[in-house]
């Protein structure tokens, strides 16, 4: 009986489904699964209200844990996939802390572990920042899974604020879709079940090496790799700067919230654009650095589809 350790923690539930389909294909009198869904003391809303959204953000990108409800486990387990969701180009909070418990240290210790992402479009950096806290923990990152939302960067921008300021995720205006990651996708994520279920039966996971590989688990969108790269600087020098104003929830810390939203914005609007054009540019010329550079953060699923055709029955 192979014993499989499924962690997770999502607001919308979107994230929920993801699991569902990848790990339905698991259940069978072969495998053992246990589902932990983190629950923080102090729950974080659903929709959120704007300031709580953004006075998340400079504990999001320091990984600073919050108070999380105590887990009592006493498996040892073959296998484990940890599902999150990206906050500020970082893994949320929630997941953060588990990660930083003493059960993630305890369980994980050199055990093999999938990650898991559904979120709009940015997630490389976050999930540089998680394979740090799973290093931390002495795990072995053998897969990473990512599910990106539906629709262009620039309808994303509107869609998926939209719909975690006020719940709403229907497409409007017939050229906005509907936010979040396109249902067909998340029914065939199930083909990362039918491939993990093979691989157990096979005791492949003892081998700590992909077992999602050739089933285009990731693809990095190259031309949002610098937007994070600069992005998470400005998460780090202002969330510096507003952790020593005060503590999380703090209306002292609000004015500065407020300022730093203002220029964001204002950077969206004015240095993207022109850093987008001159990225282009840097990427014709330094071609074969950047192919590079996405391959390595395609790491270790990558975004091959040589073993598709083999699951393809399945989805």
């Amino acid at each position: 009986m192979k014993k499989v350790l499924i962690v997770s923690y999502s607001q919308t539930g979107q994230l929920s489904e993801v699991t569902s389909s990848l790990s339905d294909p698991l259940r069978c009198k072969e495998i053992e699964i246990h589902h932990k869904i983190i629950k923080p003391k102090k729950e974080y809303p659903f929709p959120w209200s704007f300031f709580e959204f953004m006075d998340c953000f400079p504990e999001s990108v320091y990984l600073d844990p919050c108070e999380i409800e105590e887990i009592e486990d006493s498996n040892d387990y073959d296998l484990v996939i940890i599902s999150y969701q990206v906050w500020f180009l970082s893994p949320s909070i929630p997941i953060t802390s588990f990660l930083k418990s003493k059960f993630a240290k305890e369980k994980l210790k050199d055990k093999p572990v999938i990650t898991v992402i559904a979120c709009r479009n940015m997630w490389v950096m976050a999930q540089e920042k998680m394979k740090s806290l799973l290093s931390d923990v002495n795990a072995k990152l053998i897969d990473n899974i990512v599910l990106i939302d539906q629709g262009s960067s620039l309808a994303t921008f509107i869609t998926t604020p939209r719909w975690m300021l006020t719940g709403r995720r229907n497409a409007f205006w017939k050229i906005f879709p509907k936010a979040g990651v396109d249902e067909k996708e998340i029914k065939n994520a199930a083909r990362f079940g039918f491939a993990i279920k093979e691989a157990l039966e096979n005791n492949l996971e003892k081998e700590q090496v992909s077992i999602c590989s050739g089933l285009k688990a990731v693809n990095v969108d190259e031309k949002l790799i610098k937007s994070e790269q600069i992005g998470t600087k400005s998460f780090m020098i202002w969330g510096k700067l507003i952790r020593k104003i005060g503590k999380a929830g703090e209306l002292k810390r609000r004015p500065f919230i407020a300022l730093y939203t203002v220029f964001l914005i204002l950077i969206i609007m004015t240095v993207v654009p022109i850093n987008m054009i001159v990225q282009t540019i840097i990427r014709k010329v330094n071609k074969e650095k950047i192919l590079k550079q996405k391959a390595f953060y395609e790491m270790p699923s990558g975004n091959d589809d040589f073993r598709m055709k083999d699951f393809a029955k399945n989805e």
